[in-house]
């Protein structure tokens, strides 16, 4: 079962637009053939890339079925639970939190039918930094820090929650014209793979800007790859960044 906080109070880097869109999108958000069905087609690209990640800073075992034993996990703007049921199917003792209410209660659900026990809370990051400092060995925030008000501040929170020499996973769309063709008018509007009015292209971050803002945040960059799509091969990890790009950050 999984377990949830009172809700956290509505302060912080949480954009109200974003956060209101998406608790109007909740009960979609399982569906893979809904407006997030991008999401759940990258996420298994992702997780391999969590595991990699885990594996090569946090010493977690290459062969064992549930790699992340013995760690705890935050999922950073979880939404529905997609990546947070993943780091717990991996062995991870996990927790996610996100401001949309209706989603934090999407994901509670899902987690309670699939048997997987999940600490899901409901409010913001930086609420949660001020109680839990240090709490966590690995965080993972995928396509969020385009979405909060204050990416400074997020990132902070991030690394206040983990503990030193922590490892943080992030995905987000690069600020490219190839972006604003494909991800925002394209995915948006005219395929509708993702909510339509979700992004705001000028908030997305080129990879030396995510660089910079990590660092002023306290994290050394370890990693940073392209993550790709083609009509062969689907999503993979490598090639160019100028749609979406991963990477792994240590809590310095």
């Amino acid at each position: 079962m999984s377990r949830r906080s009172e809700p956290a109070p509505a302060t912080g880097t949480a954009d109200p637009g974003n956060v209101a869109l998406f608790e109007k999108l909740a009960g979609q958000w399982w569906d893979p053939d809904g407006p997030n069905r991008l999401l759940h087609a990258i996420n298994p690209v992702r997780m391999g890339f969590v595991r990699e990640a885990a594996i090569a800073h946090l010493g977690a075992d290459a062969r064992a079925r549930r790699p992340l034993a013995g760690l705890a996990a935050l999922d950073a703007g979880c939404g529905g639970g997609l990546a947070t049921e993943a780091l717990a199917r991996m062995g991870a003792a996990t927790t996610g939190v996100d401001a949309a209410v209706q989603s934090i209660a999407v994901a509670e659900a899902h987690a309670a039918a699939a048997g997987l026990d999940i600490r899901y809370i409901t409010g913001e990051v930086t609420e949660l930094a001020r109680e839990a400092p240090g709490q966590f060995d690995l965080a993972v925030c995928f396509e969020v820090v385009e979405h909060v008000a204050e990416v400074g501040v997020f990132l902070a929170a991030l690394r206040t929650l983990l503990r030193h020499g922590g490892l943080l996973v992030f995905s987000t769309p690069n600020r490219t014209l190839a972006s604003l063709a494909l991800v925002k008018f394209g995915a948006e509007y005219v395929t509708g793979d993702i909510p339509k009015g979700g992004h705001d292209w000028r908030k997305f971050l080129r990879p030396h800007e995510m660089e910079r803002a990590l660092g002023a945040a306290g994290f050394r960059v370890a990693r940073m790859e392209g993550l790709g799509w083609s009509p062969t091969r689907g999503f993979s990890i490598g090639g160019g960044r100028d749609l979406d790009y991963i990477g792994a950050a240590i809590a310095a």
